[in-house]
């Protein structure tokens, strides 16, 4: 029998119900769940003032305050990690909890598995997670990412509904259900038995490989190259708004004009810089695409950002 720490941070509730279901196949191990929370919460449903004016702290990666945690044991066979990306990088009590002292005991020298649930953008945000469990000293032996499968502006609406309307329903009666669906939920005990089979042989070296030949994770080239390219135009902001933003009514002017900025580019510049990009440049990178998209599925961590 092994020891499993299965640790997260749900804000909706929809991660702890993937990961309940990913332990499903695990039940005969001794696992221990622990839900983190910051120490100050989040709002749900979500303000649009709350919402954006945490995107500088959460890019820029510093920690929060978060609320006391136990761990029953000082080490474990097996950590699960669960996050979610915010602004393409980890949400502020994952980093928070990546970087808290505790945890990082615990975490070092310990196989950890990742499992993200995420709007559909969560390559750079792993990144960031590869790097601080590396730094750690935990080894990452595979990561689950799980998405909402919908047009990219489609998700984006159907996501704003939910996170400032508090309910998982269709807006307006029409568009679709936001969030991952409730298939992909249900069935990821199919991971869960990928796992078993990995602790049971006590041999992580193939379990990534296992877990793409499921066919469940991909990553689409217009997501990859979108991801790309906000990254850096996140830290910008991030930085212009920490540095301008010195008083919260200057905070609060910087965030707003992000807001219009973001819901303008998100909506108007992006579907024109993906046509031009389809058309004139995708068939020329075909190769080099298709090699940036095994490194992101992999578990290796290249320090030059693939």
């Amino acid at each position: 029998m092994k020891n499993i720490l299965v640790v997260n941070y749900s804000q909706t509730g929809q991660l702890n119900d993937i990961l309940s279901n990913i332990i499903k196949p695990l039940g005969h191990h001794s696992i221990e769940v622990v839900r983190v929370t910051p120490y100050k919460k989040f709002p749900f449903p979500w303000s649009g003032k709350a919402f954006f004016d945490a995107m500088p702290e959460t890019v820029l990666e510093k920690p929060i305050e978060l609320a006391p945690i136990t761990f029953n044991r000082n080490n474990y066979d097996l950590i699960i990690f669960g996050y979610q990306p915010w602004f393409l990088s980890p949400s502020l009590p994952a980093t928070s909890l990546l970087k808290n002292e505790k945890f990082l005991n615990i975490i070092k020298d310990t196989p950890v598995i990742t499992v993200i649930g995420a709007r559909n953008m969560w390559l750079n945000a792993q990144e960031s997670v590869k790097s601080m469990i590396h730094n750690s000293g935990g080894v990452l032996v595979a990561n689950i990412p799980l998405i909402d499968r919908n047009n990219n502006l489609v998700s984006a609406l159907t996501i704003m509904h939910w996170m400032f309307g508090g309910e998982k329903t269709r807006k307006w009666g029409i568009f679709p259900k936001p969030g991952i669906s409730e298939k992909d939920i249900n069935s990821v005990d199919e991971f869960g038995e990928i796992i078993n089979t990995t602790l049971n042989n006590n041999n992580y070296n193939s379990l990534q490989k296992k877990i793409l030949e499921s066919g469940r994770i991909n990553i689409k080239t217009n997501i990859l190259f979108i991801e790309q390219r906000a990254k850096k135009l996140f830290r910008i902001w991030a930085n212009l708004i920490t540095s301008k933003g010195t008083t919260s009514k200057k905070r609060m002017f910087w965030v707003g004009f992000f807001k219009y900025y973001l819901i303008f580019a998100l909506f108007i510049i992006s579907p024109i810089v993906l046509l031009i990009f389809n058309i004139l440049v995708k068939p020329f990178v075909m190769g080099n695409l298709k090699r940036k998209k095994d490194y992101f599925c992999s578990v290796k961590l290249n320090t030059n950002n693939a």
